[in-house]
């Protein structure tokens, strides 16, 4: 038996979120189910689906290893397109000043917040920074993450950026979890340049972007637009020195104030705006009409207790929306789907089929993955999640518990309850 050759057949359910780019406005609710179906994956991409007595007929079963999903739904690998999992250091009292009132941006303009975390990451070693990512990649996993995007942006300077991308493409060579690196190096300020902006801006667009670019150590640019943290003149410079140096890019946009990033992302041909709590109708629009992914991240504003995206609008809007956890060290530090899960689609009016397409397809699409990555489609990876009950709809039935039972990377079990 090959390694990457598995059949798991007799499924319940097999939900395939077919498509190779991301699904906008009503097409959301199409998630494309098969019942009584029969997967086939062979040298770790997938090469046959459909009806279990038809498919079965085709195959020697002894030539690959067989899961029995009888009882079971299968979907396809989760993307959790948003995420700081490289960092050193914690900030559990900063969350309990929120929990009293603080603001994040009290907290942020008296020293902390992101700055906080810098310390810590740059004091830490690469095998500290690795050993780290790893078990936060092992607890992805579990809850059925296949492929993940990491930033950096806990360095704020030339050594530590470049130590967070390259800790982040050693583990994305002996973890099971895909890691797609973005270079976040516009996070914030470092206080060896408070009320230097201009100097900072110049320092990273000079020194750091362009070895980044040229060492290929992250596909993506980002940068945190934001009242207080960078303008969208300010965005707008380092995305497009990024874009000329062949970067694809992402934007924080919109997150504490109404500011423009929106409108901002889809000018500059983003790949995603992420956040989008106070996005504008205008900015909602712009990205439909630009085909840029709008990425949500309920759980940083359920801890925030700040309100929640108008997912609802932005799908009549016609937008894609995607869903992740930002998972991180301040402003959320879970990496939980279900709880997002449940968020999404109790609190942000989103359907069951709509927050299911958020978190595979559209996330593929949001790190320009689509076309291998995040649904069940003849000749993508055979990245494969099976739940423990017969229905898709138990995700937030089962409301905030991990009901994954098994991962599949590459046609290979690489998690089991």
């Amino acid at each position: 038996m090959k390694k990457g050759n598995m059949i798991i057949k007799n499924a319940s359910e097999i939900i395939t979120c077919s498509g190779d780019k991301a699904k906008f406005g009503k097409d959301m609710s199409e998630i494309a189910m098969l019942k009584n179906a029969t997967l086939v994956i062979e040298n770790g991409m997938i090469k046959d689906i459909g009806n279990s007595d038809n498919i079965l007929k085709k195959y020697i079963e002894t030539n690959y290893e067989v899961i029995d999903a009888k009882g079971k739904t299968v979907l396809p690998g989760f993307i959790d397109s948003h995420t700081h999992f490289i960092f050193a250091g914690y900030r559990a009292e900063e969350f309990s000043w929120r929990l009293r009132g603080d603001s994040y941006m009290d907290i942020m303009n008296r020293g902390g917040g992101i700055v906080n975390s810098v310390m810590g990451t740059r004091n830490a070693s690469k095998e500290e920074l690795f050993d780290l990512g790893k078990k936060r990649l092992d607890s992805m996993l579990q809850f059925g993450v296949t492929t993940v995007e990491g930033k950096s942006g806990y360095g704020l300077d030339f050594d530590t950026e470049l130590k967070q991308l390259k800790v982040m493409e050693e583990l994305d060579k002996v973890h099971p979890v895909d890691i797609c690196k973005t270079f976040l190096g516009a996070h914030a300020v470092p206080n060896e340049y408070k009320g230097r902006t201009d100097e900072y801006i110049d320092f990273m667009l000079d020194k750091v972007l362009p070895k980044v670019a040229e060492d290929k150590l992250a596909e993506f640019c980002d940068v945190f637009c934001e009242k207080g943290v960078f303008t969208v003149k300010e965005s707008r410079k380092i995305l497009l020195k990024a874009k000329k140096l062949g970067m694809k890019l992402k934007i924080h946009a919109d997150e504490i104030v109404q500011l423009g990033g929106a409108e901002l992302a889809a000018e500059v041909g983003a790949f995603s705006a992420d956040h989008l709590l106070h996005a504008s109708d205008k900015g909602i629009e712009d990205m439909s009409k630009n085909g840029v992914v709008s990425t949500l991240l309920p759980t940083t504003a359920f801890c925030l207790k700040e309100p929640f995206a108008r997912a609802r609008h932005m799908i009549d809007s016609g937008c894609a929306v995607a869903l992740a956890t930002d998972f991180n060290p301040g402003s959320g530090f879970t990496n939980s789907i279900p709880l997002m899960f449940a968020l999404a689609t109790i609190y942000m009016n989103m359907s069951i089929e709509e927050a299911i397409n958020a978190m595979t397809i559209n996330g593929a699409a949001a790190i320009g993955r689509a076309d291998t990555v995040g649904s069940i489609d003849i000749g993508k990876k055979g990245d494969v999640v099976i739940l423990e009950y017969p229905s898709y709809k138990f995700l937030p039935y089962n409301t905030g518990v991990n009901i994954v039972e098994k991962v599949i990377k590459n046609g290979v079990l690489v998690h089991r309850k």
